[in-house]
């Protein structure tokens, strides 16, 4: 039993060692976690939610930590049965040292003779004596030894079970949700890249309405420029031929001819007002549609993306 006490203590070293070792496995992927976490929560705007990937980076941290109270608990009990199996190892080998003792006084005495040299003279004194005990309870402490043995072995068998079940277990825990974060996160940058491609392509119809809406304007500007000209020469004239003498004054011809380059120039005016406040609205609501994917672009990976270019005076 000695043996064995000796031989199970240190098996229970080595359980100790492997989870002292999955306990320190366990700080590195709890801090990359937490700094998940933290970088998050950077975020700004509507893109702070709380989404899939959150929860699951939550349900990663509780994991972990759960994970790391389990083992340190785990490593108490071993080092408790360490130290029971320690105590019951000390009583066997001091029981085994008064065995030895014992067997040798008797076997000293065994040899001794009438003959024998070292023979004691007169009464001796048994003051000094153990107390003594009868043959029943010396095999009563002895089985009372053994057992206790047995029974730290025993639990420590059943703890050792236990502990290869608990790293087993804890181990594939921690897998299966880490492959769940990484699920979310796949499915996360997904969603993003489906944004950021629609919102590329509502920018690009934005901008070609715009450098049209553009076109437009230029086009009335110049319509616009093109009645001042012919407005000015009708006037001149009408000037001109009201000065005639009596007679000769017939305004009806060039009355007509400006009535109807100021019946145009309104018309190319009005035009003009309508389109300014379509062209200031394009910046409005180009602003408004795409506020929700700014940041999702510059996480994507394109923070060279500026809405500066939208700028009109």
């Amino acid at each position: 039993k000695f043996e064995e006490m000796v031989q199970e203590i240190e098996t229970l070293i080595i359980f100790k060692s492997r989870v002292e070792r999955a306990l320190e496995s366990c700080s590195e992927p709890l801090q990359v976690t937490l700094q998940c976490l933290t970088e998050r929560q950077k975020r700004v705007a509507i893109d702070l939610v709380h989404d899939e990937v959150e929860e699951e980076l939550l349900k990663e941290k509780e994991v972990i930590e759960g994970v790391m109270v389990l083992l340190q608990r785990t490593l108490e009990q071993i080092n408790e049965q360490i130290r029971l199996i320690r105590s019951v190892k000390y009583y066997l080998e001091k029981d085994l040292q008064d065995k030895f003792q014992a067997e040798r006084i008797d076997d000293f005495c065994a040899l001794l003779t009438n003959a024998s040299t070292n023979l004691n003279r007169g009464n001796s004194d048994f003051s000094s004596a153990g107390t003594a005990v009868t043959p029943e309870e010396w095999e009563s402490l002895c089985i009372l030894n053994i057992r206790k043995a047995e029974k730290e072995k025993n639990n420590s068998l059943s703890l050792r079970a236990l502990v290869d079940s608990l790293l087993e277990q804890t181990a594939s825990d921690m897998r299966r949700q880490y492959e769940a974060t990484g699920r979310a996160f796949e499915l996360r940058i997904e969603e993003t890249k489906t944004a950021k491609t629609q919102l590329e392509n509502q920018l690009n119809e934005l901008l070609g309405e715009t450098a049209n809406q553009e076109k437009n304007l230029e086009s009335l500007r110049l319509a616009i420029a093109e009645k001042e000209a012919p407005l000015k020469v009708a006037q001149t004239r009408l000037s001109s031929r009201s000065q005639r003498p009596n007679v000769y004054i017939n305004p009806f011809s060039l009355l007509k001819r400006q009535k109807l380059t100021h019946g145009q120039a309104p018309l190319a005016s009005r035009k003009y007002a309508d389109l300014m406040p379509v062209i200031k609205c394009i910046p409005s609501s180009l602003l408004i549609r795409i506020a929700p994917y700014v940041y999702s672009l510059y996480y994507i990976g394109h923070p060279s993306l500026s809405l500066s270019f939208i700028v009109f005076n």
